[in-house]
């Protein structure tokens, strides 16, 4: 058995995986001064089945090129990359890895709130500065009271109701907007249910997003949704990075509807760190001086989550190939279509 490791980012060579799997070949594709290192046809041809190690760049070849592929996932939960109607027309099944790194993501959100709310992120470089002088509790702009605040939850999946539960710890109000969610679920967790994203906005103190990329996610966060946004909102990004207008993020702190963010995914990573948005906060302008906090696509992180999704890749692969059994499909209405 054969698996191509498209956009191989670990420092071994699958050391991990061939323990688990001594039987499986592993063809890794490195990524090397910012381009896919390339791999002879022969390679693509002969692979039983792919996996897509990068939650941004795509694997750099075609599924046609893959004659004997029989799947092909994506390690993470986001599938954006990954062509599944291509894949759907070979009737070759696209799977992700949806149980790995749940609580970091949720955690990471909920971190990034409080390094807003309650001044973390701005103490220490403060007193670095400013020494005895900056010994003072009133720096950080955002400060704020958790209990009885609302805390909007944008995807109530595995992390947005992860992060739900750990806001609910502090005491504060969930109410979530998610258009794909059956009816019910807001009964079954005691959370308030929206049906508008301007609703969630206009009466959340918090906003966190955990949906993920699509067509209709794309853009979500615009002019539109800040608009209706309540006034001293602060809001959370560990899902997506095309899923918040940046143009439109920095146009609402600017005016002052939105008070603060905390961003973890950007739309092109990091060549958007060249955004307006980020050369005003690396120069610390006043407008957005402690307002805005930004972590490099970590939210994920763990070693141990890292272990996890290494491990649970392969093993979506190695249960279809071995048993027959597939988990974790994410384009069945395209492979209905293609039979």
């Amino acid at each position: 058995m054969k698996i191509f490791c498209a956009n191989w980012q670990a420092a071994d060579d699958a050391a991990l995986e061939k323990d688990r799997y001594p039987d499986i070949e592993f063809i890794l594709q490195r990524t090397a001064a910012g381009s896919l290192v390339p791999v002879e046809a022969a390679a693509l041809a002969e692979a039983d089945a792919v996996i897509n190690y990068s939650a941004v760049q795509h694997v750099g070849a075609n599924p046609a090129d893959f004659a004997k592929a029989r799947i092909a996932v994506r390690a993470g939960v986001g599938f954006d990359n990954l062509d599944i109607v291509g894949w759907g027309a070979k009737g070759v099944p696209v799977c992700n890895v949806p149980d790995y790194g749940t609580t970091e993501v949720a955690d990471h959100a909920i971190g990034l709130m409080l390094a807003l709310t309650r001044g973390t992120s701005t103490y220490a470089p403060k007193l670095i500065e400013g020494g005895a002088s900056a010994w003072h509790f009133g720096l950080a702009p955002l400060m704020r009271r958790h209990r009885g605040a609302h805390f909007g939850v944008i995807g109530l999946g595995r992390i947005g109701l992860a992060a739900a539960r750990r806001a609910s710890a502090f005491d504060m109000k969930v109410t979530f907007y998610d258009p794909l969610l059956e009816s019910g679920v807001d009964l079954s967790t005691g959370y308030e249910r929206v049906h508008s994203l301007e609703e969630l906005m206009a009466s959340s103190d918090i906003v966190s997003v955990h949906a993920p990329l699509s067509a209709d996610t794309r853009g979500l966060l615009g002019d539109k949704a800040f608009a209706a946004a309540k006034p001293g909102l602060i809001v959370i990004n560990t899902a997506r990075g095309p899923i918040i207008d940046l143009d439109a993020l920095e146009r609402a702190m600017r005016s002052g509807n939105v008070a603060g963010a905390g961003i973890d995914v950007l739309p092109n990573e990091p060549q958007d760190m060249d955004h307006p948005l980020f050369a005003a906060w690396r120069k610390r302008e006043a407008w957005i001086a402690e307002r805005l906090i930004v972590t490099p696509h970590a939210a994920f992180y763990s070693p141990a989550a890292m272990e996890d999704l290494r491990l649970k890749s392969v093993e979506v692969v190695y249960r279809l190939l071995t048993e027959g059994h597939l988990t974790n499909c994410v384009n069945r209405q395209y492979l209905v279509e293609a039979s």
